[in-house]
């Protein structure tokens, strides 16, 4: 039985989609919640009164910035002077088109890095330097994306590239760490039931035919699928598992 009485988890993008699910069921197992928003205060006040008082916390932070990510943990640790779980959900999806204004591609590029993978590593470095300090070990569950291994659309290059890289980022930390009690896991979703998605859709719906014709079992996933994975990983009955990714993608690409 998934249990997380006495563990603090960080959700980061903790407000919307994935990461609400994820705050939900981890709550709902026992856990205390630190549910990081980037924007959306509204979002994230609403995940939190789910939750219920006493057992989540608020972080906000603006991770394209530089330097918030670290401002972003201090602020989560100081809740209750420690995080047993870091979950990196946060994650944005911006066009790029490859003959599109030069400016308009970099700094495509420069902000998704910045979100999905810079801001991502420095929380793991952070966590890492944490936990090796006191001696406590701890786990880290990166949301990746199925785009990691198959790649994505002409215009989401920077968005591939930037889940790729958590793949490795993950693999690295799990080699380097677990003799620390340090454990690390990927989860690689498909299309799921989030803002971003059902947005895309509303503005396209020729794209979600498409979308759901690649899908095997004919339907993207519901959020929680994601947030249940993501809870098996950080319930720490797995640390042989540490360095794996796991697809949730229904069977759109199978490895």
């Amino acid at each position: 039985m998934i249990n997380f009485e006495g563990k603090v988890v960080l959700v980061t993008g903790g407000s919307r989609g994935i990461g609400s699910a994820a705050v939900t069921a981890i709550a709902d197992a026992g856990g205390s919640v630190i549910i990081h928003y980037g924007g959306n205060a509204a979002a994230a006040a609403k995940t939190a009164a789910t939750v219920g008082a006493g057992r989540s916390h608020i972080v906000q932070g603006d991770l394209s910035e530089p330097g918030a990510a670290k401002a972003v943990w201090e602020k989560s640790l100081a809740w209750k002077g420690h995080i047993d779980v870091l979950v990196n959900n946060a994650g944005i999806f911006q066009s790029a088109p490859v003959d599109g204004n030069d400016d308009t591609w970099a700094e495509a590029w420069q902000r998704t890095l910045q979100v999905n993978l810079a801001s991502c590593g420095e929380l793991c470095r952070h966590a890492v330097n944490t936990w090796r300090e006191a001696e406590s070990g701890g786990i880290i569950v990166n949301v990746s994306s199925r785009a990691a291994w198959r790649g994505d659309a002409p215009d989401q290059w920077a968005y591939a590239a930037s889940k790729g890289g958590m793949v490795s980022l993950t693999k690295t930390i799990a080699r380097g760490f677990a003799a620390d009690g340090i454990y690390a896991y990927c989860v690689a979703p498909g299309f799921t039931e989030t803002d971003m998605a059902l947005d895309a859709f509303e503005k396209d719906p020729a794209f979600k035919e498409v979308v759901i014709r690649d899908i095997p079992m004919g339907e993207i996933a519901p959020a929680s699928d994601i947030a249940n994975t993501i809870c098996f990983l950080a319930s720490g009955l797995v640390p042989h598992a540490t360095g794996s990714t796991i697809d949730v993608n229904g069977a759109s690409y199978v490895r």
